[in-house]
């Protein structure tokens, strides 16, 4: 997997100020994406342990609440296989510090069981979220007053409450 980014006191990315991964490849291909060059999978920097290691120093940092995945999108096939083992360390490490994925994939049509995109790694990749920012951007919906989200249709998820309960719980609202 490549990365085209990692940004550190990111506080437009989740609640908090956050250490945030802007993985490679997408296959949704959002009209007025805020990232189109992300979309190419071979976009920017392996993501090798030194990569991993500087989040990982970066969240040591009393002050930060958790890590950000964007894109690209970090629930394509191969960007979930990279991604768990190194969620798995974060939890592992960093117990208190919650993590949150966008995606453009929408997490009962797509991620859950059946889905689209859902894969031997879907099912680990979700029991470390704590936040799910799900759907597509759409410009016709489009609306600067959401928080952490570009347009209406987009949902900001609970996640380990909408697994528990088997339907979907929103976080914000």
């Amino acid at each position: 997997m490549n990365y085209g980014e990692i940004k550190t006191n990111d506080i437009a990315n989740g609640e908090g100020v956050r250490v945030t991964l802007f993985v490679s490849g997408c296959r949704n291909h959002c009209f007025n994406c805020f990232q189109p060059q992300t979309w190419d999978f071979d976009y920017g920097q392996p993501f090798d342990r030194a990569a991993q290691e500087r989040i990982l120093t970066e969240l040591e940092r009393p002050y930060v609440q958790g890590l950000t995945l964007l894109g690209g999108d970090p629930f394509e096939p191969e960007n979930q296989e990279a991604l768990v083992p190194f969620l798995e360390e974060v939890k592992e490490r960093f117990p208190d510090r919650d993590i949150w994925c966008y995606t453009g994939y929408v997490l009962d049509q797509d991620l859950l069981d059946g889905g689209r995109r859902h894969g031997p790694w879907t099912d680990r990749f979700l029991s470390i979220l704590d936040v799910l920012v799900d759907g597509p951007f759409r410009q016709e919906l489009y609306d600067i007053s959401l928080k952490f989200r570009g347009s209406s249709n987009q949902r900001v998820i609970d996640v380990k409450e909408s697994l528990a309960r088997q339907e979907i719980v929103l976080h914000l609202e």
